[in-house]
């Protein structure tokens, strides 16, 4: 059979009614309001009413009294993604039963469009394709159309990118897929231009017509693939520190010596890849394999600062950059970018003191605030790179408006520092970006990094003020709980490590807001809040993600309501997402009534930690802080789960790799847990001329304490404190422990001298007489003790401090 062709008469009427401003009669085909029942008709004009006389439809489409010609049921919907195109001519379901029960009813094929509300090339066929009329008749006729936010079902998502992926060898968005009624994938692709787009679906429909059969075996086909490849492996095979060593070394392998990151264009931060360098180098102060990660690692956090992908003017950073300089960017900003790359900063200033680094967090983090924060407090998901019809235009320059905007002096202090020039490096106006860094940049100017660093910040707020009257690309409001936790988990830690408030008072606003508006019950989390409502079920990462916020609230805070309620969250996802049979946790929850050809697991990183890996991380930090022997026996088992497929490839899996490193060694940094969260030690260092005073906070729950420096017992393990390495760069003058108390435990006859409750350690250090090969990235501290409680005594631990020379601004 012939592939059939559209009703040009009905595309005729369509046409006409546009250039009239009349209405297609009812014999033009299948409008929209024939499509669906009367009922639902009333719902799709009363939520249009409800949108107010100031609502802006997004479309082309309009009768002459301004409102839109065509409403579908996207707009329904609480994704800004799916409401973008609630008046597209295409009659859009959201993923639901009933699109798929429609097919199924109807015999038609599924067509499945998947993004996102800040995607460019989304945009691009948006205008193209899901504007056009003909091609809106075309999925109106032939399929029943789907519209899916990637960012709120990432598990769908997974699902059909693994199908674009083993169909096309290719993956991106928009996801372009022809589905059963089953849900089983039959071909896809990505962005496709109207006129290929049109005859690709031409293609399907004519060999669904003429033998459905056949079609149905190749889905079938397809769908076994995915499953395969999507089934993890579940090997108890033994993973040990070698397997790090071995994804350290593929990275390194990999890592661009000249422009910073790993691979060739486009360049993406790879947050995770970088964490994993950065917990190597903090794992050991001496080795050369550390130096060579965090010098990789520090170089690319450099190089991107420096570069067009670092908004030079407003701070955070944009998505990736397509060219091997990170010079030009796409210029999306996502909120999971800038939760990550904050982090990333603030480890790698506490590893090197180069406030540089710190700077460049804070700005991030001062973005965040300023650009993605909601009234309540909650955290938007992204803003968008085009404006104004343009992609970047929202954030380049010209020579000339530098000019107008600038005196003289500063103008020309601008173009020098952020390179710009009269023809521009993009489209005819400029990236700003630093073609030196700023220190270098002082000097050729013949100023002081400090005095160029104000004259920079005075330059930027001129810029930012004028930016500010710009039109401004689209913000997607959604506030995703997932990305939410990474947000309060980075803010947290900043207003912990930079002793700034603001940061730390972000943190709670947002985490209490996400307990009132995303928590629908004790243990159940919704994944989206979207205008005052909520929706969609929480799935793994959004409990996992959240959970980490709230223990890095806790650390920060020492406030046990936020340990409490993380504790909540990780119970909750042990119970909704572990795969009694396989092992291992699913990404979301079964969904009565919605088709899908496996429940996804993921263990790999992407840009964003895996769900997996995410769950990993926090139930090896809450074996840590709580006496729940459950947490460690729950991570182990999803290490065991994992083990087969990060052997055979260990640089795929980073974050699984440092939540390993966490669940065996424990945790790297100052702040460290003894006796299953009962003591809490956080560690200090101050410097006083050439001298370096170490000083350790011990704090004891009720009814626990350590033996003290000198225990009356000879059979007792004393507390001591000491310095890591064969040959440390410090040696400890002098070791003041606090006084003891003695007393009487009712299973011991003798007196014990203990410490407890809260109890401050001091060590004076003064440089070794000779230095080791390699200068310390920080002071190695360990302290052995031993913890009881008034009827129980915990085995002796040591605890390894990894704590940095106060070299950076605010070290005390």
């Amino acid at each position: 059979m012939a592939s059939r062709l559209l009703p040009q008469r009905a595309v005729l009427w369509l046409l006409m009614g546009l250039l009239t401003g009349s209405e297609a009669p009812a014999q033009a085909g299948p409008a929209l309001a024939e499509l669906r029942p009367a009922v639902l008709q009333e719902r799709l004009d009363a939520a249009l009413a409800a949108k107010g006389p100031r609502y802006n439809p997004r479309t082309e489409h309009r009768l002459a009294d301004g409102r839109p010609r065509f409403t579908n049921r996207l707009i329904l919907e609480d994704s800004p993604y799916l409401l973008q195109h609630a008046h597209n001519p295409v009659d859009w379901y959201p993923w639901a039963p009933e699109a798929f029960a429609r097919a199924r009813r109807e015999g038609k094929l599924v067509f499945l469009s998947i993004g996102y509300s800040t995607c460019h090339w989304c945009h691009v066929m948006e205008r193209e394709s899901f504007e056009d009329l003909a091609i809106a008749e075309l999925l109106n006729t032939y399929f029943v159309a789907i519209k899916l936010d990637r960012e709120v079902r990432p598990d769908l998502d997974q699902v059909y990118m693994t199908a674009l992926q083993l169909l096309r060898r290719r993956g991106g968005w928009p996801l372009s897929a022809i589905l059963t009624a089953d849900g089983e994938p039959i071909l896809a692709d990505t962005y496709l231009p109207p006129a290929r787009f049109a005859d690709w679906l031409r293609h399907i429909q004519s060999r669904w017509a003429e033998a459905p059969e056949r079609v149905q075996a190749q889905a079938s086909r397809v769908a076994g693939a995915v499953n395969r490849v999507m089934t993890a492996e579940a090997r108890a095979a033994e993973l040990d520190d070698t397997v790090t060593a071995r994804a350290v070394a593929a990275l390194l392998a990999s890592f661009d010596a000249l422009q910073g990151g790993f691979g060739p264009a486009p360049k993406f931060p790879r947050e995770p890849q970088l964490a994993l360098l950065l917990d190597q180098a903090q794992g050991s102060a001496y080795r050369a394999d550390a130096r060579a990660a965090l010098d990789a690692a520090v170089y690319t956090l450099r190089a991107m600062a420096r570069g067009g992908i670092h908004d030079q003017v407003g701070g955070g950073f944009h998505r990736y950059a397509i060219d091997n300089d990170w010079l030009v960017p796409h210029f999306e900003k996502m909120l999971y970018n800038q939760a990550q790359l904050a982090r990333l900063y603030l480890a790698a200033w506490r590893l090197t003191g180069d406030p540089s680094l710190a700077r460049v967090a804070r700005r991030t983090l001062d973005f965040v605030l300023r650009d993605l924060t909601s009234p309540e407090g909650g955290f938007y998901s992204a803003t968008d790179a085009d404006s104004e019809g343009e992609e970047g235009r929202f954030f380049v320059w010209t020579r000339a408006e530098l000019d107008d905007l600038l005196g003289p002096d500063d103008a020309e202090l601008a173009a020098a520092v952020y390179g710009v020039t009269g023809a521009g490096n993009f489209e005819g106006r400029n990236i700003l970006h630093l073609p030196l860094a700023l220190d270098a940049a002082a000097a050729e100017q013949g100023l002081t990094p400090e005095r160029l660093r104000q004259r920079v910040d005075a330059i930027n707020a001129a810029l930012l003020q004028a930016r500010a009257a710009r039109p401004h690309p689209h913000r997607d409001d959604k506030i995703l709980t997932a990305w939410n936790g990474m947000m309060i988990a980075a803010l947290a830690e900043a207003g912990d490590s930079l002793w700034e408030p603001k940061y730390l008072r972000a943190a709670e606003r947002a985490a209490a807001l996400l307990w009132t508006r995303a928590r629908a019950a004790p243990g159940a989390l919704e994944r989206v809040y979207y205008g005052g409502r909520t929706a969609e079920a929480g799935l793994l990462s959004d409990y996992a993600f959240l959970g980490l916020g709230l223990v890095a609230l806790y650390d920060a805070t020492a406030e046990p309501e936020w340990l409490a309620r993380a504790r909540e969250l990780a119970d909750a996802l042990w119970q909704r997402f572990a795969d009694p049979e396989g092992g291992g946790l699913f990404m979301a929850e079964p969904r009565a009534g919605e088709p899908a050809m496996a429940r996804p697991k993921d263990l790999g990183d992407g840009a964003i930690p895996s769900g997996t890996a995410a769950a990993l991380h926090l139930l090896a930090a809450l074996a840590r802080r709580t006496d729940e022997l459950a947490y460690e026996q729950q991570a182990r088992t999803l290490v065991a789960t994992a083990s087969g497929q990060v052997l055979r490839v260990p640089e795929a899996f980073p974050t699984l790799l440092t939540g390993l490193g966490r669940l065996r060694h424990g945790e790297t940094g100052p702040r460290q847990y003894a006796a299953r969260g009962a003591v809490r030690v956080d560690a200090r260092l101050r410097r006083a001329g050439g001298a370096l005073t170490l000083a350790l906070d011990l704090d004891m729950a009720p009814g626990w304490h350590i033996n003290a420096a000198q225990p009356l017992q000879d059979d007792l393990i004393p507390t001591r404190l000491g310095l890591a390495g064969d040959r440390p760069a410090w040696r400890i003058e002098d070791t003041r422990y606090p006084p003891a108390q003695d007393i009487q435990l009712g299973f011991q006859r003798e007196p014990l001298s203990v410490y407890a409750g809260r109890v401050r350690i001091e060590a004076s250090l003064t440089p070794a007489a000779v230095a080791p090969e390699r200068p310390a990235l920080w002071l190695p501290a360990e302290l052995r003790l031993q913890a009881c409680s008034d009827d129980r005594c915990l085995p002796p631990e040591t605890l390894k401090l990894a704590v940095p020379l106060p070299q950076a601004p605010g070290s005390d």
